[in-house]
């Protein structure tokens, strides 16, 4: 295990795990929820239902991660839970593509709803720039990363806090909802629509793991881990509560029902046309600090395969501040190739279906440390249900991927 003079701190750690859930997700699921359910409390159910089983998986992960305080992720469970060529497939697959290709969406994400307020720009350079220019900030120093990390998932807090006040404030009316669950709710909680909601709902939660992939740069993992994972996905989880409390709120169902771009619909209704594109600049600005999330821990998969494997060293090289500039290099071009190309859709698809499988194992090596008598340096609580019902939501998501 490197040694580092400079480590990340738990505010740094916390902020890349809440970077990496914020996405798209939480700004364009409602609206095909609103196709199959109009209850607002089993709206809200399946946002608080998906914290809750993300918060499970955390839970997993913060006893893995203290028990094996190793960066790499999924890459070093799975080495040391199973087989070094397990951990070889899973880790590559997650630094190569896993990452790459939610981090060219988001980037692509980003620039097209920056061409809402640009409209000369192009989506493809504009997305390709801000790899490019965030891969080379990662490249610097790990307080330079940081600090950088910090500002920009700071402002997406501070952005998402403001719009929501905001269009409380400014909308002309406000809907008249029901608040409070009836019996004729509970129907809705066994239909299709609910389960197939809830799996994108969850897809919104994911990268709660993601502090795990740099286990090595956080001071102190065995005890900060579980409480970056488990607070960073918690903070999460309020902020998605409230911002589709306000969603519903602010615009009629109706007119969100069926529709992807959920922000700007809100924001049209609570401050006209120009106000929409305001808000369509927020969501750019949001996704800046998820993009440097993924570019910051996904290298390090690739790190720590490159100390494993003689053929593979270069990927392990450190400059002066213990930066992986290899590592993060071929990420950033990866990420690159996969915009300019277009490709990453299909790629993401057999990704996704790929770290479902990872996590299945990973969650599964809980029972197996405890098995070999492992020292834990934190243990789950209300151990087995947590890892029980995250083994049994991550089993669902990857089936549901395959078909």
């Amino acid at each position: 295990m490197t040694n580092f003079k400079d480590k990340f701190s738990r505010r740094t750690a916390t902020t890349i795990v809440i970077a990496n859930m914020i996405g798209t997700g939480v700004f364009t699921s409602l609206g095909f929820q609103l196709l199959d359910i109009q209850s607002v409390p089993v709206i809200l159910l399946l946002w608080l239902l998906g914290g809750l089983l993300a918060l499970c998986g955390a839970l997993c992960y913060a006893e893995l991660g203290a028990a094996l305080p190793r960066s790499g992720g999924e890459y070093n469970f799975l080495t040391e839970l199973y087989h070094p060529g397990v951990g070889f497939v899973a880790g590559w697959v997650s630094a190569t593509i896993g990452f790459a290709a939610p981090t060219a969406l988001a980037a692509i994400t980003a620039a097209t709803y920056a061409t809402a307020v640009y409209e000369q720009l192009s989506p493809t350079w504009l997305g390709a720039a801000l790899v490019l220019v965030v891969g080379t900030v990662h490249l610097t120093s790990r307080r330079t990363s940081a600090r950088f990390q910090e500002i920009f998932t700071l402002v997406k807090v501070v952005l998402i806090l403001f719009f929501l006040a905001a269009a409380w404030i400014s909308a002309p009316e406000t809907q008249h909802l029901r608040w409070y669950p009836r019996l004729d709710d509970l129907p809705l909680l066994t239909t299709g629509g609910f389960a197939v909601a809830l799996i994108f709902v969850n897809y919104a939660y994911t990268g709660w793991n993601a502090a795990t992939y740099l286990s090595d740069e956080i001071d102190n993992p065995s005890t900060n881990l579980p409480w970056i994972l488990l607070f960073g996905t918690l903070v999460v989880l309020i902020l998605y509560l409230l911002l589709n409390g306000m969603f519903l709120t602010v615009a009629p169902m109706s007119m969100m029902a069926g529709k992807l771009e959920i922000g700007y619909v809100v924001g049209l209704v609570a401050f006209g046309e120009s106000g929409a594109r305001l808000v369509a600049g927020m969501l750019a600005v949001l996704l800046i600090s998820t993009v440097s999330a993924m570019l910051l821990a996904g290298p390090r998969a690739l790190q720590v395969i490159g100390q494993d494997f003689a053929l593979l060293r270069h990927l392990g090289r450190e400059n002066r501040h213990g930066i992986p500039t290899v590592a993060v290099s071929v990420q950033t071009v990866v990420t690159l190739v996969l915009i300019l190309s277009g490709s990453f859709d299909s790629l993401l698809v057999f990704a996704s279906f790929t770290l479902g499988l990872s996590t299945v194992l990973a969650v599964l090596g809980v029972f197996i440390l405890r098995a070999r008598g492992r020292v834990l340096r934190f243990t789950m609580p209300f151990y087995p249900w947590p890892a029980l019902i995250s083994l049994s939501n991550s089993s669902i998501n990857t089936n549901s991927i395959d078909s």
